[in-house]
């Protein structure tokens, strides 16, 4: 089979890390939402999480002078509201109320839960080396929550240019990791 070239501006599609997320931080005016994919497991012991959030968002702002956020992650069913989040700015408008999504207190952080999300990450920065370069930003992950009644959930991820991708199947395969 012959392979043939590949445009670098679309190496992203192919290596896309993991299910997109709803990043939720405390504002003055009322809390923020911003869809990010953009996002990787850097630890196990403590969890610590490494994203990139671009530094002219409002996202960026809050978390900056915060240093906390909840990273919310979504199934499919509201799909169109996660995608809602992504294509505007809560600069302008309140999320929560735009897409009809429901905030919850953390215990941890300021910042919300989003209850629609299947599974919510309470976390604080705790390294911003990489934000003036990169927008990386690292994250300790203080509180985990999980809706015990979403078996097999159904995530979505992000392929690009409009492009969605659902979580399918779950197989088993001999592992020696827990």
């Amino acid at each position: 089979m012959a392979k043939k070239s590949f445009p670098l501006s679309k190496v992203y599609t192919l290596l896309e890390p993991g299910p997109v997320v709803l990043l939720t931080t405390a504002g003055d005016q009322h809390p923020n939402i911003m869809a990010m994919s953009w996002h990787t497991m850097l630890e196990f012991t403590p969890p610590l999480v490494g994203c990139v959030i671009g530094d002219r968002s409002l996202s960026f702002r809050l978390l900056t002078a915060s240093n906390e956020c909840v990273i919310n992650i979504p199934t499919v069913e509201i799909a169109e509201k996660v995608v809602g989040c992504g294509n505007t700015s809560g600069a302008k408008i309140d999320k929560f109320t735009a897409f009809g999504l429901t905030p919850k207190p953390a215990k941890k952080v300021g910042a919300p839960l989003i209850a629609e999300c299947y599974a919510n990450l309470e976390c604080r920065v705790v390294d911003t080396e990489m934000v003036a370069r990169y927008g990386f930003f690292v994250l300790e992950v203080l509180k985990g929550w999980i809706d015990p009644a979403v078996q097999e959930p159904r995530t979505i991820h992000h392929r690009g240019c409009g492009s969605f991708m659902v979580a399918g199947e779950t197989i088993r395969l001999k592992s020696k990791m827990q």
